[in-house]
């Protein structure tokens, strides 16, 4: 295992070109060769399929490159070529990278939606003053409906999969030729057009320029340490960054297979999808490991010991889900985050040797220069809390330089401020305290509300939970805790006392909850976020 001081001193963005990409960042480079065209011989497997009844099928990098010079063909035929934005408003379906491929063998911008939005989170994504202004979507027969009557709303293909009439798109594709030669782009044009998820705002619009392959690249070497022999599965949905360049881009790109489950996430699936597959790389949001956590460690069994690794991603991870993982599944979980914009710049690196930490969000990915900064950007001392920023001149992987709508990025100077709120120890290890806004004053402390959180969740009848500020005229604020029972625990005055007592000796008596609330589920995103801004209008 490569040293993680050696690997972030000595990274060049030339050598890590060459070594990385199969094309030229200057010269000419094309996504649809480096996550197929080049993997495509021999019968090699680009995709192993589970449907939602749990059928199974496998689709090679061959069949991928026939269907999406197919698509791209047809493409071109509708004057749709680069610079342009085609959407895919699909399930985990095998035609999904075929479109994906396909708009990126024209050269075009390949713009996913997540299948859980609605009719306003598309108009808002696509056809809005902030939208994509997409040249086509691609849909299949559940989903249709939900672009009646969106206002200027582009042309629609539709994928009629398991149906005895086929769709348009099966059609359209079998009148195309299967030979189309990609367009060969530079390393700053854009080949992904992916939203924000809007749990602080309106969703922005962002772009990925094929730098950002190095990045994909670097991760998932040194963070995933994904191997040949890996059968990776990313429980997260394309629809998002992290399902779409860790469990989509990054595994095609180093020629691994990659899986799809088309059915929505449960623990009694997972587990099927985990034996039937022989995963061996896991990657999901922290929800998933609570949930798969929140059943009892009997239930996990059947997967003991299957996991060689663990990633997690999209919130904070508490230390307790970490141990669990180390204890039930007999995998290491690393903890990793990133954003929209920046992408994956913490992890635990699972390719790399450095000190862990349960709860740290990790450290720096090679290729970033990180700090933690105060108001008027300035490094704060060790354990204090304060904003992470990015240093753009000494950062070399960092590719974003402005959103599509035009809205103004978080730069200050050679900053680029997450809006993120972390702490750094001596050792250089950070600590995910929460956004800006989630920071809660109490008395004069700042408290941050995930470590009340990952105290809460230690105790065993806690299957989920989330802390906001609630306004108060002596404190400013008091800690309240939104809790999430598991099964066969009852609300009750003396769990409240409880819990409480618990985090006063855990944290300390400025940062325990003056208040409990218990409740069936916590609001979320679509990708599995807590909207906390939605608790505090409670």
């Amino acid at each position: 295992m490569r040293d993680y001081q050696g690997a972030y001193r000595s990274l060049s963005v030339p050598a890590l070109a060459r070594e990385v990409v199969h094309g030229s960042l200057d010269r000419g480079i094309s996504a649809a060769v480096e996550c197929c065209d080049r993997w495509a011989q021999n019968g090699r497997v680009a995709l192993h399929w589970v449907g939602k009844d749990f059928a199974e099928e496998t689709v090679t990098f061959e069949t991928l490159r026939d269907q999406s010079s197919r698509f791209a063909n047809l493409l071109r035929s509708r004057g749709i070529g680069q610079g342009d934005v085609v959407a895919s408003l699909l399930p985990r379906i095998p035609e999904l990278l075929a479109v994906m491929l396909g708009t990126w063998r024209v050269g075009a911008i390949y713009q996913p939606l997540f299948t859980a939005f609605g009719s306003a989170a598309i108009e808002g994504r696509v056809t809005s003053a902030r939208g994509s202004q997409a040249r086509l979507i691609v849909t299949d027969e559940d989903n249709r409906p939900k672009l009646d009557g969106l206002a200027n709303c582009p042309p629609v293909m539709l994928v009629d999969r398991g149906h005895s009439a086929p769709g348009d798109y099966a059609a359209a594709l079998a009148a195309q030729s299967p030979v189309f030669d990609p367009a060969m782009l530079h390393g700053g044009d854009p080949f992904v057009l992916l939203y924000t998820s809007g749990t602080t705002g309106n969703p922005k619009g962002v772009r990925w320029p094929l730098t950002r392959l190095l990045q994909i690249a670097v991760y998932m070497r040194d963070a995933v340490d994904l191997r040949p022999s890996d059968r990776i599965w990313n429980v997260a949905d394309p629809g998002w960054a992290y399902g779409l360049g860790c469990g989509v881009i990054g595994p095609l790109q180093l020629g691994n297979a990659i899986t799809f489950f088309e059915g929505g996430f449960t623990v009694e699936a997972a587990l099927r999808v985990i034996a039937s597959q022989r995963i061996t790389v896991l990657a999901a949001a922290p929800t998933a490991y609570r949930l798969m956590m929140a059943t009892g460690d009997a239930t996990m069994a059947p997967i003991a010991g299957r996991l060689r690794v663990a990633c997690s991603a999209g919130e904070p991870l508490n230390p307790e889900v970490v141990r669990w993982s180390e204890r039930v599944l007999g995998a290491p979980l690393g903890n990793h985050y990133g954003q929209t914009e920046a992408w994956m710049v913490l992890n635990t690196h699972h390719g790399l040797c450095h000190t862990i930490k349960p709860g740290a969000a990790g450290l720096p990915m090679p290729g970033f220069s990180m700090a933690v900064l105060d108001d008027e950007l300035r490094p704060v001392p060790p354990d204090t809390p304060g904003v992470l920023a990015i240093h753009r001149p000494t950062s070399p992987l960092f590719d974003f330089h402005g959103y599509w709508n035009a809205e103004t990025p978080s730069f200050r100077g050679d900053w680029y401020l997450t809006g993120d709120t972390v702490r750094r120890d001596a050792d250089g290890h950070y600590f995910f305290e929460g956004r800006d806004d989630d920071i809660i004053t109490s008395a004069g402390y700042k408290i941050g509300p995930f470590d009340v959180e990952s105290s809460i969740i230690e105790h065993l009848s806690v299957a989920e939970v989330a802390v906001v500020g609630k306004p108060d005229p002596e404190r400013t604020e008091i800690v309240k805790a939104f809790v999430v029972l598991r099964a066969g625990f009852g609300p009750s005055d003396t769990l409240k006392t409880e819990l409480q007592q618990h985090v006063r000796t855990r944290l300390g008596l400025h940062a325990y909850p003056h208040e409990i609330e218990f409740i069936d589920e916590l609001p979320k995103t679509p990708s599995g976020k807590v909207q906390r801004f939605l608790l505090r209008r409670r």
